[in-house]
């Protein structure tokens, strides 16, 4: 198929898709390597919704490495403490063009442009007390020096009972605005939560005047306590730590998406994190250069949860090297059909090795259910068809297998492997008596 199976809804009705380096590039990705995944993007996944391309953590870094930080790190910075892409990695940044060539480009292959920013003020501003653009303050004046991340020594948080630590915001935003930024995954707001900064640089986006998305991250320990503020403030935020190609790191995630599946919507989405899926570790912050270490039945599971919970989805292997079982799953649209087009998703059972969820459709009686497997080997399940919504007029259909599934009226016998997970389709079969 060359488009979705149904029209995608407004976007705010639906999670954001796009593709992310940090999985396969780390710190270190370049602008060959961002332009090489906006254009297979744009060929290959643009019309089945995958719409975003985000330069990942330290796109101001020259010497960015694999599998860490560089201390104290030689950050390009304007004259005012705000990141500059490095030149070296972002050669159309030269001259203090920043993001705006590479910008314009992934425009006009009719995607979105995102870049990753840390929470607060370079150190580098700091120390040498740059001004902050607009105001008599300086860097110094407005940091909180005693606020830093523990993964990253980049950065010092900002004082936000100082006026100049929301001018600084101001600042920046403004200038991604400029170079046609669409989303920003800001980092280290989460954990802990950083009330503040998160509704100060939300305030920022907004007095940038562009519909920029706003992403927050890391996402340890969140609390649903936080959505009223959540919503206010972002699209979408993390609420896991760093996912890799584990599968006891995709298995942690049913009981938190449990919990933030009832409250998906316009509002905002509660986001898994990225897909470790495909060609990763090239240059990455984990592991080594590498396919995804994830079955293809996890891969499966892993995608399937993220959809009935209606998940962000957020590409990391990359997309040119991936093979193409990696992009079939991207690209089914019976599948991502769940993504745009149910509502009232939860979780119903979860007894054992086996999880069931369930959907409605948004746009008649059609209903979706996911079955999946947490056992270590192949097993049958035999689920009642009550136990997923269904009944026995339904005509019920897998959306991977784009298969017809029999059943004898009362329950369905589903043959699943190891960690394995299928995804039906419900809807009553006009056909039986």
């Amino acid at each position: 198929m060359t488009r979705p199976a149904r029209p995608l809804p407004a976007r705010r009705l639906r999670p954001p898709m796009g593709w992310n380096s940090w999985d396969c590039y780390g710190t270190t990705v370049t602008e060959e390597e961002v332009l090489a995944n906006a254009e297979f993007m744009r060929e290959h996944l643009l019309p089945h919704g995958w719409d975003t391309v985000v330069v990942d953590i330290q796109w101001y870094e020259p010497t960015a490495r694999a599998h860490g930080y560089n201390p104290d790190a030689p950050l390009v910075l304007d004259a005012h403490g705000r990141q500059l892409p490095a030149p070296n990695r972002f050669p159309s940044a030269a001259g203090g063009a920043g993001f705006g060539p590479l910008a314009a480009r992934v425009h006009a292959m009719g995607l979105r442009f995102g870049l990753h920013i840390m929470r607060g003020i370079p150190r580098r501003a700091v120390e040498a007390r740059l001004p902050v653009l607009g105001t008599e303050f300086t860097a110094a004046e407005v940091a909180d020096t005693d606020s830093v991340c523990p993964w990253n020594s980049d950065n010092y948080g900002l004082d936000h009972d100082h006026p100049g630590a929301q001018a600084y915001y101001d600042a920046q935003v403004a200038q991604f605005a400029a170079w046609g930024v669409d989303f920003v995954k800001a980092d280290d707001m989460l954990f802990p939560y950083h009330e503040r900064e998160i509704a100060a640089y939300a305030r920022a986006v907004e007095r940038s005047g562009r519909p920029i998305e706003l992403s927050l991250s890391p996402g340890t320990d969140m609390s649903l306590a936080r959505l009223d503020h959540l919503r206010e403030n972002a699209t979408m935020w993390r609420v896991c730590d760093d996912l890799w190609d584990r599968w006891e790191d995709v298995e942690a995630q049913f009981a938190r998406m449990a919990r933030w599946a009832p409250w998906q919507g316009e509002r905002g989405w509660a986001d898994a994190d990225m897909l470790p899926l495909g060609h990763i570790g090239i240059r990455a912050e984990r592991g080594a250069d590498r396919q995804s270490a994830l079955t293809a039945p996890e891969q499966v599971s892993l995608l399937t949860l993220w959809l009935i919970s209606r998940s962000p989805l957020m590409m990391g292997g990359d997309l040119p090297t991936s093979p193409p079982e990696t992009i079939a799953l991207l690209t089914n649209d019976e599948a991502l059909d769940v993504l745009w087009h149910s509502t009232g998703n939860r979780e119903v059972l979860r007894e054992r090795d086996l999880v069931l969820w369930t959907a409605r459709d948004t746009d008649g009686p059609t209903r979706y259910a996911a079955v999946f497997s947490l056992a270590g080997e192949e097993r049958r399940f035999e689920v009642p068809l009550g136990s997923i919504g269904a009944t026995s007029r339904d005509r019920v259909r897998e959306l991977w297998t784009r298969a017809d599934t029999a059943h004898d009226g009362e329950r369905l016998s589903v043959v699943l492997p190891a960690h394995g997970a299928a995804l039906y389709r419900l809807a009553e079969d006009s056909r039986r008596e």
